[in-house]
């Protein structure tokens, strides 16, 4: 089963890198990657580490990662991953960065149909098949059905506009708790276990490799994640696709949010 694989490539990449983050050799610089940014010696074996679990198993699916760009295959499906999202932590040594990986059977984010993200500080494994829930090392986890009067909101405000800061203002003046950890898809493995409320990330910045895995998680475990304009999320996977989003774990909180924009 698919589920499967990208589940034993999470767990390979984490016994690969283990003892690597906040060393000089993690955070060597080899240069840029597809998606613009500067890749780091951890990011390009998390990502080889994957591609060699997928090719051990015959999957010739087209890869789509932050790294590699797009790798061309014949067998059909998209296997869309950041193996190490939340670079800059592991770099430093902080403990929150993950390796974040998804299938999906045509070239957009709805079309995803298994994930798989590992904390790669903890060894704790999220997992997904649409239609079947999602689970966090064999347990199932799920979004809160209702949100305390002082919810707990992650905010992604890294290189935001002064814009989006206008925009984000009630929300964070009307929050008793903001948090920002630094990784994306860990962030939404939050939503989905009920450790956060909501997680909103308007700076048009974030690219569907960040997401793709958290998305299908997220939305298994019970949360719905929206564009910015409201409507259901949906995008293509091109490595270069900048997106903003709200994860909300339930419609209370989505009204509650709205009710501040």
């Amino acid at each position: 089963m698919m589920i499967d694989v990208l589940k034993q490539a999470c767990r390979q990449v984490y016994v690969r890198t283990r003892g690597l983050a906040g060393t000089a050799r993690a955070s060597k610089q080899m240069g840029r990657g597809a998606g613009g940014d500067l890749s780091r010696k951890i990011d390009l074996l998390a990502e080889k580490t994957v591609i060699d679990i997928i090719l051990k198993h015959g999957i010739d699916a087209t890869v789509i990662g932050e790294e590699c760009g797009m790798i061309e295959g014949r067998g059909g499906g998209y296997v869309v991953m950041d193996a190490i999202d939340g670079t800059t932590n592991a770099i430093r040594g902080i403990p929150f960065y993950c390796c974040s990986i998804a299938f999906a059977i045509d070239f957009q984010l709805s079309a995803i149909t298994d994930a798989a993200i590992i904390d790669l500080a903890r060894g704790e494994l999220y997992y997904a098949s649409k239609g079947k829930g999602s689970f966090l090392n064999g347990k199932r986890i799920s979004a809160k059905k209702e949100s305390p009067p002082d919810p707990t909101i992650g905010i992604n405000i890294s290189g935001i506009k002064p814009s989006v800061v206008n925009r984000l203002a009630p929300i964070i003046a009307a929050t008793d708790h903001t948090r920002q950890f630094g990784a994306n898809a860990l962030e939404m493995c939050f939503l989905a276990r009920g450790h956060l409320d909501a997680y909103v990330d308007l700076r048009d910045k974030i690219r569907p490799t960040d997401i793709a895995a958290g998305y299908l998680i997220a939305k298994e475990a019970g949360a719905k994640v929206y564009s910015a304009a409201g409507s259901d999320l949906e995008s293509d996977l091109d490595v270069k696709k900048r997106l903003s989003y709200v994860a909300v774990a339930n419609d209370g909180m989505r009204n509650r949010l709205a009710s501040l924009f």
